[in-house]
């Protein structure tokens, strides 16, 4: 047994192998080790092998889901090894017989289909990376096989992390000379355990044509659309991978489809990062902008909303499109709310098709057919008849192809209540398979049915004393007297009918042709019951998988209607608008606000957000967008109000209503954030080196339908230095990108500029002082501060008031004296914490004095105004007198 462990074990090194040993999976030598960690379950041990202990640890078969799950999430992959045969055939061969097992399937992060191993709401991409030796070209495709989406496209090495990251997949697969290629090697390092590196034979373009056209079963790919060698590569990598996870089973993939470049807005990783579309900065979701606007109530309609959120579109018509259907159920609510009504119950069919058709499926998945088939036709009925906008006319359309057949097939053939496991049977409804009603009625009734047959003898032969009875050498019997017997025999049609089987002394025993047929359908109508439901449940298996590329555009329809209408209630329960997306050049938000920050106010202090407008559309006289300044204290928004614009622009492409008054919006291609101070210390990388890096990105890239997000350039450096770097870069945004930006900072200097560069203008987050204290306004206005009220922010952070004092007073001298960072003369000037070390112990004595006074006075026994004679003396002690 061990060696047969260690030859599957040698065919599949790079996963974990669960070994199949009856009821549990076994795993050994290093796997046990690293799974025991993984998991926290106990490590044992079994046998030796070339004289040490074998460690061993193992898992049941009928919970090996959630251990998978676990597995998975941690990055592993699994190689599951099956029992191929009966035990007890292998004991025919021999005492030493091998049990015949072997690999059936690899679970990896890329290509799960279980339901348990599935966020309903989030795709599950596997990615392959295809480059052509000796070209720059390269591109990726990507596949869920759990819903059998397939698309591809070219990429670049400059924007390679990007696109990677805009479809977000659990597994990325390379060829090996690729993953080592040292040019490459950041985005791999990025990715992590993401990234898989796999045998160059499975990227083959040379071989892709016949690759793909033997795994769709068609003599040519014409039909598919034409693709770049690159491109093919990518995909031939992707279906040779999911070739060899699934071993002998074929998912129900889409033909490759290709997303065309330019049609989606670009956003670069730190962008990506800094908005935190889909994920907080710390991984979670709560707080991310798909969790403020999601109100889907279906897995498939959170899905293609997360995909609508990271892949914004740049055709206004297209955005247009799917704007009319946000704007149609705003309109239509009652038609809303029966619609979403409708979609709660709708399963999730894409899902359970591919189970099906990978042979993982179970009577539920067959459920879920039959259920969201029912489901879409009752949706389809609720459109029928109304003047619809283009896009949920489609979905319509495609909700009406439905083949009506199989859906009344399912409902006929399938029991109300049905198992998890086909293996349990009773899924079946009664009445639908004769034969198998015929055999659970032998199986739960034989009793009845031997009595049934029992008085039909009776009333034929007129013996009435005639018994059917069963022991363990005969089986069922027929038992009559022995002076009845001849009534049995007398004839010889009678005698071919009752055969003989034993005389006793006083009666005699016969059987039937019938009765032994029906003693052998007693013995075996449990096997053949459960082997009939099988036969049923492959039947039905099969007719859906041939109605597959239907039940797909079914299930995208309805996750279409679900984000249309989901995008309606967030915009009339937020109060969004509609906004306006054209080709222009504009970008004018009145009373925009921040959709994450608004929400968490409201839920968390109950406090309004305070709007602002921007606009960075072009003067008058301009042919490009506006750059805005903006100055102001720390605690003052400057932040959210940079994101916002950010994340209104994303909703408004993407096709939702934003949380505004008014917005116009012109096709933004590329969009660039650069707000936060982070560090990558594991690359040799300072924060300011990011900053840097990042900046660099921006000001190469960015072009005249960019929108620039920029948030204190230069502060990671020395004073002079960050304010060259801050003003250089304000100029080339101006002059060489020429695109809309937002540019925050502290440097007050730069606000001179607005003399100089026509398209800058200056905005500045207004504050108050109020009795000493500042009142940040979170307001926008036309203008510059003339300071930053750090040292009142650094007293609200709760710093030492010595510290705060002191802050204070060399800011003072700095201003009065405008030193010009010769820190020098301060230094001799004002010696470091001397005035508040000078004064403590005038303090202490002070505060003795205050004590000794409060100590005297008795205000049990005090009049009124002895009290505030005694205050105002208590005040004059404060004071130093």
């Amino acid at each position: 047994m061990m060696q047969q462990y260690i030859e599957i074990k040698a065919a599949n090194p790079d996963s974990l192998l669960f070994y199949r040993m009856g009821d549990f999976y076994e795993l050994f030598f290093e796997d046990a080790e690293v799974a025991s960690r993984a998991l926290g379950i106990a490590l044992t041990k079994r046998g030796k092998h070339q004289g040490e202990d074998i460690p061993m640890c193992g898992v049941p078969v009928h919970s090996a889901d959630d251990y998978l799950q676990k597995l998975i999430a941690l990055g592993h992959r699994v190689a599951v090894c099956e029992q191929l045969e009966d035990p007890a055939e292998a004991r025919k061969r021999g005492y030493k017989a091998v049990v015949r097992r072997d690999v059936v399937r690899l679970v990896t992060p890329g290509t799960v289909t279980e339901e348990k191993l599935l966020d309903p709401a989030q795709a599950n991409y596997l990615m392959a990376l295809g480059r052509v030796r000796g070209e720059e070209a390269m591109a990726l495709a990507w596949i869920d096989i759990s819903t059998g989406t397939f698309r591809v496209a070219a990429t670049t090495p400059e924007r390679l992390l990007a696109d990677i990251l805009r479809v977000d997949p659990r597994e990325l697969i390379v060829a090996e000379p690729v993953y080592r290629d040292e040019a490459l090697r950041p985005v791999f390092d990025t990715l992590g355990r993401t990234a898989n590196p796999q045998p160059p034979s499975f990227f083959d373009s040379a071989s892709a044509v016949a690759r793909l056209s033997r795994f769709y079963g068609v003599a040519t790919l014409d039909g598919f659309g034409r693709f770049s060698r690159a491109e093919l590569s990518a995909i031939a990598g992707a279906v040779a991978y999911v070739e060899k996870t699934q071993v002998r089973e074929r998912p129900p993939l889409a033909p490759p489809e290709r997303d065309e470049e330019g049609t989606s807005l670009f956003i670069d990783p730190s962008t990506r990062a800094n908005l935190e579309l889909t994920r907080t900065l710390s991984g979670a979701r709560e707080g991310s902008l798909l969790k403020a606007i999601d109100r889907t109530v279906t897995g498939a309609g959170g899905r293609l909303l997360a995909e609508r959120l990271m892949s914004p579109l740049t055709d206004p018509k297209a955005i247009a499109g799917r704007l009319d259907s946000v704007s149609f159920l705003v309109e239509e609510s009652v038609l809303r709310e029966q619609l979403r009504e409708h979609l709660k119950g709708v399963p999730d069919m894409a899902r359970a098709l591919s189970r099906l058709a990978l042979n993982r499926g179970g009577p539920r998945d067959l459920g879920a057919l039959a259920g969201g088939l029912n489901a879409a036709f009752a949706v389809a009925g609720l459109l029928e008849g109304r003047d619809l906008p283009d896009e949920i006319a489609r979905a319509r359309a495609q909700l009406a192809a439905l083949p009506q057949a199989l859906a009344a097939h399912l409902e006929r053939a399938l029991a109300d209540d049905l198992p998890l496991l086909k293996r349990d049977g009773g899924f079946v409804r009664s009445g639908y398979e004769a034969e198998l009603d015929e055999m659970r009625g032998l199986r739960d009734e034989s009793r009845r049915v031997i009595a049934a047959m029992e008085r039909d003898l009776v009333e034929e032969t007129g013996i009435r004393s005639l018994k059917i009875r069963h022991n363990n050498v005969l089986g069922y019997y027929i038992e009559v007297t022995a002076g009845n017997a001849h009534l049995l025999t007398g004839t010889e049609a009678a005698k071919a009918r009752f055969i003989h089987r034993q005389t006793m002394a006083n009666a005699m025993r016969f059987t039937t042709t019938e009765l032994a047929e029906l003693e052998s359908k007693i013995a075996n109508a449990a096997e053949r019951a459960l082997a009939i439901e099988l036969s049923v449940f492959d039947r039905l298996v099969g007719e859906a998988v041939s109605a597959s590329e239907a039940i797909r555009a079914a299930a995208a329809a309805l996750a279409v209607l679900d984000v249309s209408s989901a995008l309606a209630v967030l915009a009339e329960s937020e109060a969004y608008c509609r906004p306006v997306v054209d080709d222009s050049l504009d970008f004018s938000i009145r009373g925009g606000r921040h959709p994450v920050v608004e929400q968490a106010l409201r839920r968390q202090l109950g406090e309004p957000f305070v709007a602002n407008d921007c606009d960075l559309s072009p003067k008058e006289g301009e042919k490009t967008g506006a750059i805005w300044l903006l100055t102001g204290p720390n605690m003052g928004g400057k932040s959210t109000f940079l994101r916002q614009n950010a994340l209104i622009a994303i909703l408004a492409q993407m096709g939702s209503f934003v949380p505004a008054e008014k917005a116009r919006i012109g096709v933004i291609d590329r969009l660039f954030s650069r707000v936060g101070a982070s560090d990558d210390l594991a690359r040799g990388r300072s924060t300011f080196m990011v900053e840097m890096v990042e900046t660099a990105a921006i000001l190469n890239q960015a072009g005249e339908r960019s929108l620039v997000i920029l948030d204190e350039i230069g502060r990671g450096t020395a004073t002079f230095d960050g304010l060259s770097i801050a003003w250089a870069a304000v100029e080339y945004l101006h002059e060489k990108n020429r695109c809309r930006a937002l540019f925050a900072t502290h440097f007050h200097e730069l606000t001179a500029l607005t003399e100089k560069l026509p398209r800058l203008a200056n905005v500045t987050m207004r504050v108050k002082e109020f009795e000493g204290e500042v009142i940040f306004l979170h307001e926008v206005a036309r203008g510059a501060a003339d300071r930053s009220y750090g040292v009142q922010v650094a007293r609200l952070a709760g710093l030492p008031a010595a510290v705060v004092e002191r802050a204070r007073e060399v800011l003072h001298r700095l201003e009065e004296s405008e030193t010009g960072g010769k820190a020098e003369r301060l230094v001799d000037d004002l010696p470091l914490f001397s005035a508040a070390a000078r004064q403590e112990p005038a303090r202490g004595r002070q505060d003795d004095r205050l004590r000794q006074a409060l100590d005297a006075l008795n205000p049990d026994e005090m009049t009124p105004r002895e009290a505030l004679e005694a205050l105002y003396r208590l005040k004059t002690l404060d004071a130093g007198g």
